[in-house]
């Protein structure tokens, strides 16, 4: 069924954000790590959760503090265009959609899932920064 012509379920989303927003768990993360993240039901294509717990897989790109951090969404689908990269982990087959970068509460972080290879992080940092404008 096409993206946009399923239903989305933004009440439930609504009732899990609550809990989420009111959880009192400290979690422990680190930079490079891949979890399993809520990321809730969003608009038009911005990725969304799956499943009862509205989750998907994420790369910790950033940690700012112990309560935000930039991540970045995993999809099984591999593309070979500059906004995605393709783990090569075999734990973690699928593509990082680098133009899909936000910034979230560690809250949503639900379950670590493992952490992708220290030469890899650095090559989705490279990846990243060659999306970015660049000055001339």
């Amino acid at each position: 069924m096409h993206h946009l012509l399923m239903q989305k379920d933004f009440d439930t989303w609504n009732i899990r954000k609550k809990n989420i927003d009111h959880s009192k768990r400290s979690i422990l993360f680190s930079e490079g790590e891949v979890w399993w993240c809520a990321l809730g039901v969003n608009i038009g294509f911005e990725q969304d959760g799956v499943n009862e717990l509205f989750e998907r897989p994420i790369l910790v790109f950033k940690k700012f503090s112990n309560d935000v951090l930039w991540v970045l969404p995993l999809t099984k689908s591999i593309k070979t265009n500059p906004y995605y990269y393709q783990i090569n982990h075999s734990e973690f087959p699928s593509s990082v959609i680098l133009s899909q970068i936000r910034l979230i509460s560690s809250k949503r972080l639900l379950r670590r899932m493992g952490t992708i290879e220290r030469v890899e992080f650095f090559e989705i940092i490279k990846k990243f920064e060659n999306i970015l404008p660049h000055k001339h």
